[in-house]
């Protein structure tokens, strides 16, 4: 018998977002009936910002606490932020799953990833462009896995055993004659040999987006903590200006905390070269 969570009984039993959104920005699925479970999840989408978030699936009792607890986790993040979840984070969130059930929280990210596969801040693109774009191979016929989801499986969790791999996403749980293959993709893993993806270069708008939302969520209620708060002014460039109200604006170590806490925050999420600049 395995030991769950109170946080995946909870979500077992009282699933939230349960159900469909009629006019979705984005639908994406993951799962096979014939392997036993399915995930289907609705997006609402407002400028790049996921404000609902509901889910329909057929499954275990983890399958269902990873789409609720998933749907959670990215109503009211942008369209980056969500972008970065992995099924380790959706896993984390319920303080853990077992090792054979940890392919349901990869169930959610692959639904998720199927749901923003074509879109863009922009709008979307034709599914064609996008299957141009990630040409994955099939390594997993009978569970329908491919090489890109085993490879971020291993990147987010340091699968080492073909075991692990199969606990995580299904690949090589029916007939076993992907095992070679998915054993391959692990020794050049960690050989070095398989690149690793590289993050997207934000556009003008996703960029004022990102820096906007984390002012809004990271920045600011921890200044309004201390009594004060801060204003983004204007953006040219990695160059940030922004203004501190309240106690802040008059605090004589408002220099250290521009520097240590605004810069810094906004650097770990948007690169080093980001510079932030008060305005008087």
């Amino acid at each position: 018998m395995w030991d769950y969570s109170e946080k995946v009984m909870d979500h077992y039993r009282h699933p939230r977002n349960v159900g469909t959104i009629e006019d979705a920005d984005a639908v994406g699925t993951a799962g096979s009936l014939v392997c036993g479970d399915q995930l289907k999840i609705y997006l609402k989408i407002d400028n790049n910002i996921v404000t609902d978030a509901k889910f329909q699936t057929f499954g275990c009792g983890s399958a269902v606490a990873s789409s609720s607890i998933l749907t959670e986790m990215i109503i009211g993040k942008t369209i980056e932020e969500v972008r970065k979840i992995t099924n380790k984070d959706i896993a984390d969130q319920l303080d853990g799953l077992p090792p054979e059930k940890m392919h349901c929280s990869v169930m959610g990210y692959e639904a998720l990833e199927d749901a923003l596969k074509d879109y863009r801040a922009d709008g979307y693109v034709p599914l064609e462009e996008v299957q141009n774009e990630t040409k994955e191979k099939m390594i997993c016929t009978c569970f329908q896995v491919t090489d890109k989801v085993i490879i971020d499986a291993i990147k987010a969790n340091g699968l080492k055993t073909v075991e692990e791999v199969t606990n995580y996403t299904k690949a090589g749980g029916a007939c076993g004659r992907c095992k070679g293959e998915i054993q391959k993709i692990i020794d050049n893993y960690y050989s070095g040999t398989v690149e690793e993806e590289k993050p997207k270069e934000l556009t003008p708008t996703q960029f004022i987006l990102k820096v906007n939302n984390l002012i809004e969520t990271q920045i600011s209620p921890e200044l309004v903590k201390d009594g004060g708060d801060i204003e983004l002014v204007d953006i040219k460039d990695k160059d940030i200006y922004v203004k501190l109200k309240g106690m802040c604006s008059g605090c004589k170590n408002s220099t250290m905390t521009l520097k240590v806490f605004v810069e810094s925050t906004l650097q770990k999420a948007l690169g080093d070269d980001i510079r932030v600049i008060e305005v008087k």
